[in-house]
């Protein structure tokens, strides 16, 4: 096994940049950058996070997801301290929340403005 690895950033499709990096950085409170030309975010402790722009017709996946159809490209699974909150915060600030939901009271799937669903997960 090699050594040495570590995740550097993390590149997500985005059709609008940097309308997904403004929801994020507002939902987290991580810091906004430019990295490689890309709106960024960098979360502790230091992971980079690009939203790209694309060089095809984005296409947002379907959740939940069906066969034939766009399936997803990333997901976030974020840890919160009160969770309807936070689910409150999302929305408030251009998240959706699909009718399909498998969490129970543990977690809750949101869409972001782009489509790609991400969790909030009770601590």
């Amino acid at each position: 096994m090699m050594t040495g690895f570590c995740i550097g950033d993390i590149s997500i499709d985005c059709a609008d940049p940097p309308r997904t990096r403004e929801f994020y950085a507002a939902l987290t409170g991580w810091e906004r950058q430019t990295l490689w030309g890309c709106p960024a975010l960098v979360a502790e402790p230091g992971l980079a996070i690009l939203f790209m722009p694309c060089d095809f017709a984005y296409a947002p996946p379907v959740w939940p997801e069906r066969p034939g159809e766009q399936q997803k490209q990333m997901h976030f699974n974020f840890q919160v301290d009160d969770l309807a909150a936070a689910v409150a915060e999302a929305l408030r600030l251009g998240a959706a929340k699909p009718a399909a939901q498998y969490g129970g009271k543990q977690f809750v799937t949101m869409l972001d403005p782009e489509g790609h669903p991400f969790c909030l997960c009770a601590k």
